[in-house]
């Protein structure tokens, strides 16, 4: 059976209701709707991820395109290497750890909605910023809200251990995710791959 993101079920039940109801009214809208809700039961669909996660393996936190690969810097990583995902509304949108590391830093920052391709996106759109602290350094993961995106999940805390692969959020509708590995990384991926989350490597540590 298909696993569920629970973040989606009150959408999901809304969405089954209204079925239900307008089954009742008329024919076409029931049919509409219910459409509209198994799309919307297929966005939030939560797959089971393994992979073989090293020491110093780097993996995706989300499921899209590779869509930026640049230096950058922040206060909390210093300089290092960004990576940008894009997630259409078509990729699995829960998130994961690239590695296993102690939640030391957490910002959320409001702004706008522009198109999350677009390399302004990560300075400019509503993001959510999460920091961990690792044996190879310090690493962070940008979710950032896209032109469709609605809402950003995070429940972690300060003091949280992830573990490589772990779920820790989601962004609902098209989105993407930024991640700031350590300068010395040796990227495994290139502009316009395609990467899954808690599967592809896209970096190992030197």
């Amino acid at each position: 059976m298909m696993r569920i993101a629970k973040d989606g079920l009150p959408l999901i039940t809304f969405s089954l209701l209204c079925t239900i109801a307008f089954a009742f009214i008329a024919v076409v809208p029931a049919v509409i709707v219910g459409v509209l809700t198994l799309f919307i039961i297929w966005f939030f669909r939560d797959p089971e991820r393994s992979a073989n996660y090293q020491d110093g393996y780097f993996f995706s936190p989300a499921d899209g395109n590779i869509v930026e690969i640049s230096e950058a810097e922040h206060p909390f990583t210093g300089r290092a290497l960004k990576v940008g995902i894009f997630m259409n509304v078509f990729s699995v949108h829960v998130n994961r750890a690239p590695c296993t590391g102690r939640v030391d830093y957490l910002e959320y920052i409001p702004g706008k909605k522009i198109a999350a391709f677009s390399p302004k996106a990560s300075e400019i759109n509503e993001r959510n910023f999460v920091g961990l602290s690792t044996q190879w350094g310090p690493v962070m993961m940008t979710q950032i809200a896209g032109l469709l995106a609605r809402r950003i999940v995070c429940r972690l805390r300060r003091g949280d251990i992830l573990e490589a692969g772990q779920r820790y959020g989601m962004i609902k509708l098209g989105s993407r995710v930024d991640v700031y590995l350590p300068r010395d990384t040796v990227l495994k991926v290139k502009k316009g791959d395609r990467v899954k989350s808690g599967i592809t490597c896209i970096g190992v540590k030197v």
